[in-house]
């Protein structure tokens, strides 16, 4: 992974973190054990998903740029497909609390897409790409005389 990929990465997991922790403290005093355990579960798969999202998007960049929009739109959308059927499936498990498992999951993936679009404003991306043979030589546009 480029170092410029993993930067990213670091911008957007840690602040994800951070909202799984409180969501895991807001949830044990809330709820118990069961519901510190469904919100730690919720912010793993929230981060697991997006992660594997963010790597697979990075990945169709460098391999296929021409893909990038779409499979960026379909992947978005897969990805919150995936987890409301994760919703829809442990809605009546015992395990945990459920209720605390979707209010984390949702709240780790928006805070992963908020925190994803800053790192995105933030970073210094060449929009133009110069091109370093052609800088060298000078070329008159003008008119021979």
């Amino acid at each position: 992974m480029p170092s410029n990929d993993a930067r990213n990465l670091l911008q957007i997991a840690v602040p994800t973190a951070a909202a799984g922790a409180i969501a895991v403290a807001v949830s044990a005093a809330v709820a118990g054990g069961k519901g510190a355990l469904g919100a730690a579960v919720g912010t793993v798969l929230a981060i697991l998903f997006m992660g594997i999202g963010l790597y697979v998007l990075q990945w169709t960049a460098k391999t296929l740029p021409q893909l990038f929009q779409a499979m960026g739109l379909m992947l978005y959308v897969a990805q919150l497909l995936l987890l409301l059927i994760f919703v829809a499936v442990f809605k009546d498990t015992s395990l945990f609390n459920a209720k605390a498992f979707a209010a984390s999951l949702v709240a780790a993936t928006v805070v992963w897409m908020a925190a994803q679009a800053r790192a995105h404003m933030k970073a210094k991306i060449f929009y133009i790409d110069p091109d370093p043979a052609k800088s060298e030589k000078p070329e008159k546009t003008g008119p021979k005389q």
